[in-house]
């Protein structure tokens, strides 16, 4: 699969758990703790698919437009993953609090998955081609069978 369909994909994933975690209600702590936990483990594995294989390609193969776009979606990830995401594991699923915050998570990630989809992704098509998007799509998916293995190994022991 190439490394745009499968970004697209997870960000598809992405985006139907944000769903399901803002139509639930504050009865619902276990299914929110459920999916918060999904939430999280998608988008440790997508940041790290895009941050170690498709955006260095990108910045790469590109010029300075290309690398401010590269520097803000690393920034939205660092944004998402060190402060936001944290945030909201940290509040008591069963509060007001934690509807607000999901509200906030799933609008920064919409919009980051927006401008992805609208701007970086047509960029890279065009910068790297079908032949370099197929051969990092493959090298994506060897990173996730190993995330996914060792997720596993690691529950295990």
């Amino acid at each position: 699969m190439n490394a745009i369909d499968l970004l697209k994909a997870d960000h598809e994933r992405v985006k139907a758990i944000l769903t399901q975690l803002s139509e639930s209600t504050e009865r619902a702590v276990k299914k929110r703790t459920e999916l918060l936990g999904k939430l999280e483990m998608e988008i440790t594995l997508h940041t790290k698919l895009e941050e170690e294989i498709l955006y260095p390609a990108f910045k790469e193969a590109g010029s300075k437009e290309q690398d401010i776009m590269y520097y803000e979606a690393k920034e939205e990830h660092r944004t998402v993953d060190s402060l936001v995401l944290p945030d909201l594991k940290n509040t008591d699923p069963a509060t007001p609090e934690f509807s607000g915050r999901v509200k906030v998570v799933k609008e920064l990630l919409e919009h980051h998955i927006e401008e992805e989809e609208s701007e970086m992704f047509p960029q890279a098509k065009k910068l790297l081609g079908n032949a370099k998007l197929n051969e990092l799509g493959a090298q994506m998916e060897a990173m996730k069978a190993d995330y996914k293995k060792s997720s596993l190994t690691g529950l295990a022991a």
